[in-house]
């Protein structure tokens, strides 16, 4: 798009009386209390900014390996006694860091917007997220945990019982997009189930992750039981999965591979949450209003710096007019601000890379024949990282953002004539982590949705539904990764299962006066009768 082309008219007002650019910023005695819980032996520091001014917001000590090696030592000396505590001391722990964090969501809220750069409603997602996590685990935590007996070969006298063994230390590799949710989230059910922590947050984003585990701190837990470090993935977080007996890691793909190639080698396991080219289906049926209100939150939340956000948006041929016109209507009504405020629709990028990314994929379209909707621009007159919420039309198998994941402000319009063809452009692709269907009949979507190759599908709403819903299960499927988070599956995970079985009165061989072929007929009788009485 040239430089002189119409731009839609996208609100960027800023507060004179509340000028983040002027003074946003950690204050430097609080930065350094988060930052000295970091294992940091040497001298080194990295400094971090804010995508939303480019103030400075920490110097942070950069750990080196033999830090990671005593991280992981101090946490298995807390793990062996933390593995025994009682189920009831660790559920009042999560419900008090429910009740902490709640109160403190407003220091919580300035770090995440501090470092992440993404609009105040959006960091709040995160403050909600993390507070349901504990509630739920707190109040579950003996159900998903409990040894649970299950039928025996004999009735009655084979009796069986199923243990939930904690993996030893889990290494937990957090991102930048989500930096609370994703480091709490996944290292709540990791602690509850016994487990110890040693943990690297993103670079970028790391005291947004320690104000959570000094909350977590403040609530109990044993100091040496959840261990930060900091440095480089390649360095650092490769010291942790060399090291732990389970991996969580949440980011690239391409870094996904290699993390689960490495635990491979060493005959662990790992849960991967990697990249998404998410779709959002359209049906002739859908309610307008509430389809384009919802498209907008799909698409630009966290400035579309999200896993499971949609950029790829299939509309029935039936509605596509009046549904676009609704939805640009409200993306360029979108007020984008760097302001500690609820007011503002969306933030910053993370990064320069991360802006020059988004700007590419869009420039890329445009050259090769998309049109601009709305967005498409730049804004540093807003803050540095800026970039207007996009929507393409037009985009064609050869443009990079058509299959590509941007991980941006960047959506692409489809029309399509059937919902047969919809659902196979929607499985298009090598990713499969999040889908949503707007329609008016959700028994319709239900039977769609299990035609979707994803992790998660959201009707009539973008992901918030799955996301938000503590007991259900959220991954991927083919190249958006492996395993689940939340659920029983989120704390399964985090332990081994254990088979325990005790045999009465009678062992599982022939007794001495009875043949081996006699017995094999008695057995084989026996089967016939437990298939026909149905039992187990």
């Amino acid at each position: 798009m040239s430089a002189d082309s119409p731009q839609p008219d996208i609100d960027a007002v800023a507060d004179p009386e509340h000028d983040a650019r002027a003074s946003y910023a950690v204050d430097p005695a609080r930065a350094r209390l988060l930052t000295g819980s970091i294992r940091a032996s040497g001298s080194q520091h990295r400094r971090t900014y804010s995508p939303l001014t480019g103030q400075v917001v920490a110097d942070v000590p950069v750990s080196e390996p033999a830090d990671v090696d005593v991280a992981f030592e101090r946490a298995r000396a807390a793990q062996r006694s933390w593995a025994e505590t009682d189920l009831a001391l660790r559920s009042r722990l999560l419900l008090d860091l429910h009740d902490l964090v709640l109160d403190r969501q407003r220091e919580i809220l300035d770090l995440i917007q501090y470092e992440s750069g993404k609009a105040r409603k959006h960091a709040f997602d995160e403050v909600l997220h993390v507070a349901l996590t504990a509630r739920y685990y707190g109040r579950t935590l003996k159900r998903h945990l409990r040894s649970r007996k299950h039928p025996g070969v004999y009735p009655i006298l084979t009796r069986a019982e199923v243990n939930r063994i904690p993996k030893g230390v889990v290494g937990l590799i957090s991102p930048w997009n989500y930096p609370y949710t994703l480091a709490l989230s996944d290292g709540i059910p990791a602690i509850a189930a016994g487990n110890a922590v040693v943990h690297k947050p993103d670079s970028q984003t790391p005291l947004t992750a320690l104000a959570g585990i000094e909350l977590f701190r403040e609530a109990g837990l044993p100091a040496d039981l959840w261990q930060p470090v900091y440095g480089s993935g390649r360095v650092i977080g490769t010291a942790i999965v060399d090291r732990a007996d389970y991996v969580c890691f949440t980011g690239s793909t391409a870094t996904g591979r290699t993390v689960g190639a490495r635990a491979a080698e060493r005959v662990i396991g790992c849960s991967l949450e990697l990249g998404g080219k998410n779709p959002m289906l359209v049906l002739a049926d859908a309610d307008l209003d509430r389809a384009a209100e919802g498209a907008v939150r799909a698409a630009f939340s966290s400035s579309g710096q999200l896993c499971v956000s949609t950029e790829r948006m299939f509309v029935s041929d039936a509605i596509y007019d009046r549904f676009v016109e609704r939805f640009v209507a409200r993306v360029r009504a979108m007020r984008l601000s760097p302001e500690l405020r609820f007011d503002a629709d969306m933030g910053a990028l993370i990064s320069e890379d991360q802006l020059r990314t988004v700007d590419e994929h869009v420039q890329d379209a445009v050259a090769k024949g998309a049109t601009v909707l709305a967005g498409g621009r730049a804004r540093p007159d807003v803050g540095p990282l800026f970039y207007e919420p996009t929507v393409l039309e037009g985009v064609t198998p050869q443009m990079r953002c058509f299959a590509d994941e941007t991980f941006g402000p960047v959506v692409s319009l489809y029309r399509f004539g059937s919902e047969a063809d919809a659902v196979a452009r929607a499985n298009d692709g090598t990713y499969g982590l999040n889908a949503s269907i707007y329609t008016r009949d959700v028994t319709r979507a239900r039977t769609l949705a299990r035609r979707l190759r994803c992790g998660t599908v959201n009707i009539n709403e973008g992901f918030a539904a799955t996301f938000a819903s503590p007991d259900t299960p959220m991954g991927g499927m083919r190249e958006s990764g492996l395993g689940r988070r939340q659920g029983v599956e989120g704390i399964h995970r985090y332990t081994e299962p254990q088979a325990v079985a005790d045999q009465r009165l009678l062992p599982l061989a022939s007794p001495r006066f009875v043949s081996e072929e006699r017995y094999a007929k008695l057995m084989t009788g026996a089967l016939r009768i437990l298939k026909r009485t149905r039992r187990a």
